[in-house]
């Protein structure tokens, strides 16, 4: 098995080699001969080496002249700045221009870079159709009665069995199915809440989190985040005696894609659950890494069953399935008894094949090819950024899941943008929709999850000459 990896042992190495800046822009590499011959290794073998760094888009071919090394422009864009949300700010959603962004989903007229689902040309759709048809014929009275309480035990076996791989240890009686992961979560807060609490949030927040909190009457308190680590911890802890609740996605957040680092994982469960403070995770991106290990998630860390782990398949599957789960802790009598009362039972059918597909492997088969998809997009969207965006544009650099968060310079009115984008055929998600606050105003989300082609490159092209415009027009801003 080490033979068949050995192409990307080599890969590596000279990836790292024009990383570090060993090897150069315009620097030729050896050829497939040499390579073979350097490594020992067959021709074919030493072909894959190249194809491999082609993907990462690190050389490039010239016919007749052999491999170059790429510009690495993308990785000199500076990052995002860190947040500086202000505590308990009295500003409010903009809920017309998020109903307006969201309006466009399902919109097959749009170029949709504001939805951060994968397209349906990156699923297994054929795959499923099968395992749904088997599903219905398998089932007793073809799936047309209520499963247990808890949710399918076929899907929750495996849910468990899988936590293995992050250090979760679950069990099946551990977890609760429900309605997608943002089902999950508005139970975690409802059974946890009362109106006029205080909730804790990543800022900038995946805005559906922000307007569930506003519907359940609760206070957002935004905490800074740095667009690598995630939340600043010491922040955190100075506002403690504030919160009551805190909601966290640790892995590849929405809209900046970080994962925060293990040690921070941990002192923040340690620190919540010495102030009895219940933690709710929102781990629906941790299977979207780019990485060889998936990471682990805060439950993993968890001693006292205060981490209530929320998750789905609706970002890496199937998201009109609305198949999610909760591993509650401590809390899942009172999600029990709130699932009975709001959903009775989850849907039958759906999480059954779901459950096979998870216990076929088909499932695994699937995320490495997903995974190679959003990486590859994240490279050629930085690519196409660096070069037709205004100049001082910041992008983040996610370590997994499906957005991009793109900075831009000076007083770039991103709401603007997306009303000039839309008339393009283009949608964008405006920085201000992920705050409650007066932030992000010159900020951006881009979905990585749609199908790369020329036409695509064409769109972020005109969103670069876009914003470009706004720039260059400022009494369009009034």
């Amino acid at each position: 098995m080490k033979k068949n990896f050995l192409y990307l042992e080599i890969a590596g190495n000279i990836a790292d080699k024009i990383k570090s800046g060993t090897l150069r822009p315009g620097d030729k590499l050896p050829s497939v001969r040499m390579l073979s011959s350097q490594h020992g290794i067959s021709i074919n073998t030493a072909k894959r080496v190249f194809i491999e760094l082609e993907s990462q888009y690190l050389i490039q071919s010239r016919p007749q002249s052999g491999y170059f090394v790429n510009s690495l422009q993308q990785f000199r864009l500076p990052l995002p700045e860190v947040s500086t949300p202000i505590p308990f700010a009295k500003n409010k959603a903009p809920e017309e221009l998020m109903n307006d962004v969201y309006a466009t989903m399902g919109r097959d007229d749009l170029t949709l870079f504001s939805i951060g689902v994968p397209s349906g040309n990156l699923l297994p759709l054929a795959k499923l159709k099968k395992e749904t048809i088997l599903a219905t014929r398998a089932l007793k009275e073809g799936g047309t009665e209520y499963e247990p309480l808890q949710g399918n035990v076929k899907l929750r076996r495996m849910i468990a069995a899988r936590s293995l791989v992050w250090e979760g240890n679950l069990k099946e009686t551990d977890i609760i199915t429900t309605n997608g992961c943002m089902n999950a979560i508005a139970l975690c807060l409802m059974a946890l809440t009362s109106p006029g609490d205080t909730i804790a949030l990543e800022s900038p927040c995946y805005p559906g989190t922000l307007q569930l909190a506003a519907s359940l009457g609760l206070q957002v308190l935004e905490i800074a985040t740095h667009p690598l680590y995630g939340i600043d911890i010491d922040t955190l802890e100075t506002l403690l005696p504030q919160i009551n609740i805190c909601l966290l996605v640790p892995n590849y957040n929405t809209p900046l894609g970080y994962c925060m680092p293990d040690s921070h994982k941990q002192k923040v469960v340690k620190l919540l659950a010495a102030h009895n403070i219940p933690l709710i995770e929102d781990d629906t991106y941790g299977d979207l890494h780019f990485e060889a290990q998936r990471p682990r998630c805060c439950k993993s860390f968890d001693k006292e069953g205060n981490v209530l782990w929320c998750s789905s398949v609706s970002k890496t599957l199937a998201p009109g399935y609305r198949v999610g789960w909760v591993a509650p802790g401590k809390y899942k009598e009172k999600l029990l008894k709130l699932k009975l009362v709001h959903a009775i039972s989850s849907p039958t059918i759906v999480n059954e094949a779901v459950g096979n597909f998870l216990m076929t492997g088909r499932y695994e088969n699937h995320l490495r090819q997903l995974r190679r998809a959003l990486h590859e997009n994240y490279l050629r969207y930085t690519l196409a950024i660096s070069e037709f965006f205004p100049e001082g544009t910041k992008v983040s650099r996610p370590q997994g899941g499906l957005t991009l968060w793109v900075e831009l310079p000076g007083a770039t009115d991103t709401q603007v943008l997306y009303h000039y984008a839309l008339k393009k055929g283009i949608s964008i998600s405006p920085g201000r929709i992920f705050t409650l606050q007066d932030q992000f105003h010159n900020c951006l989300r881009l979905c990585i999850g749609l199908p790369w082609t020329e036409q695509l490159r064409l769109s972020l092209k005109q969103i670069g000459s876009l914003a470009k415009s706004i720039q260059q027009q400022p009494s369009v801003l009034q």
